[in-house]
């Protein structure tokens, strides 16, 4: 190799403010090793339905590989309107309001250069997902962290809220049901959420990539539903938990018209449109994917059930998870941090977990677990945590 200069002074100051993410760390240490349960991967480990897949076969033979409108396809957010219209009595002009996009997380970020300028300030509920704060930095925003209670099973209240507005605050960023914790607000909690937004004028990007997986009696209600909401709400929405389909990066955002045009202009410069074959695998995906979705859901919910009962069992103290496919067990009774629990826990016993402080400060001291994984890998990852802990656990 020949050598060079440090070119790390040319780098953009906004780029190495932000760490490398605290997920991906244990991923490529453990795909290293043999024999490694993994609980860390946020991915459903069903493969895509067959339907879903065919579609995106019988597209390519009939020659569907141009590009679509930057927008994307007509058909596809007419699928997306009419399913929230159905599902959440909301209306969607699927001509203006609606952006499909490479993934939520595409969604994310054109959603915060849209709307921030430098200096702007969002307020973001943590423990959350990682591309939350790296994503407001990179728009030139302030991420401003409002940390949640273990005992409020991690719902985000208006006091809590109150403590961080400035007047530089302009956005409020929420995921739930909630990437790490899974949490879930219900309609009473959001409802207070929605009148803090709108006594604060504040827009509210809502991610509900998770929305379709609840368990139990819990209902997803999307945050536009609301009322008074749908006009300040960007909501952000994907398939890839849902149906499985984490691998064809498709999405979309939903909002007003002005907001919606202005992601559209950034996106057509910077992805021009998501890929067709993808959208066309969406609008099955809406159209016939629901019977398989269901499946899967009841799947998770029968794996949510023995990962909280086993956790219990061995003395790491959760609430039960009523949505996504995490649970966030609290480790302080092992006497480790989190990050050192983690990597004593995969160096031992080849289980993978992701610290808590990934997903920020108030994640410290627990670990994020995806049942997103079959019973007998859950089961064993136990046998194996409570072997560790047995072993390890310090006095």
């Amino acid at each position: 190799m020949i050598e060079s200069r440090d070119w790390s002074s040319r780098l953009s100051p906004a780029v190495q403010s932000i760490a490398p993410s605290g997920i991906r760390k244990f991923f490529d240490i453990a795909a290293q090793m043999k024999d490694v349960i993994s609980l860390g991967v946020g991915e459903p480990d069903f493969i895509t339905p067959w339907t879903i897949r065919e579609s995106c076969v019988y597209g390519l033979e009939c020659g569907y590989t141009s590009y679509t409108a930057n927008r994307g396809m007509m058909e596809l957010r007419e699928e997306i309107a009419y399913h929230y219209e159905q599902e959440y009595e909301t209306r969607y002009d699927p001509a203006t309001d609606i952006l499909v996009t490479v993934g939520v997380s595409e969604a994310l970020d054109l959603a915060m250069r849209a709307v921030l300028a430098t200096g702007d300030e969002v307020l973001i509920p943590e423990p959350c997902y990682v591309s939350y704060q790296a994503c407001t930095i990179l728009a030139g925003g302030v991420p401003v962290s409002v940390p949640t209670k273990l005992e409020n099973e991690f719902r985000i209240t208006p006091d809590e809220l109150e403590q961080y507005v400035t007047d530089r605050t302009r956005v409020l960023l929420i995921g739930y049901p909630n990437n790490p914790t899974g949490a879930v607000m219900e309609r009473a909690d959001l409802l207070a959420i929605a009148k803090f937004a709108e006594k604060h004028d504040l827009l509210v990007i809502s991610d509900e990539i998770y929305g379709d997986l609840t368990y139990g009696d819990e209902k997803h209600i999307a945050f536009s539903s609301l009322p008074n909401m749908q006009e300040r709400t960007i909501l952000l929405n994907g398939f890839s938990k849902a149906y499985a389909m984490t691998g064809w990066r498709i999405g979309y955002a939903m909002g007003n018209q002005a907001i919606i045009a202005a992601m559209t202009k950034i996106h057509q410069y910077t992805m021009l449109c998501a890929p067709i074959t993808a959208q066309l695998a969406a609008i099955e995906a809406l159209r016939r994917g629901e019977k398989y979705m269901k499946k899967m859901v009841a799947e998770y919910d029968r794996r949510r059930r023995l990962i909280y009962d086993g956790f219990t069992k061995i003395g790491l103290p959760c609430f039960k998870p009523k949505g996504a496919f995490y649970i966030f067990p609290d480790i302080t009774p092992s006497g480790y941090q989190d990050e050192e629990f983690a990597e004593e826990l995969l160096k031992a016993e080849h289980v993978a977990l992701v610290p808590g402080s990934a997903f920020g400060v108030c994640g410290a001291g627990h670990v994020r677990c995806s049942y997103a994984t079959s019973i007998d890998k859950i089961s064993e990852a136990l046998a194996r945590i409570e072997n560790f802990l047995a072993k390890h656990k310090k006095t």
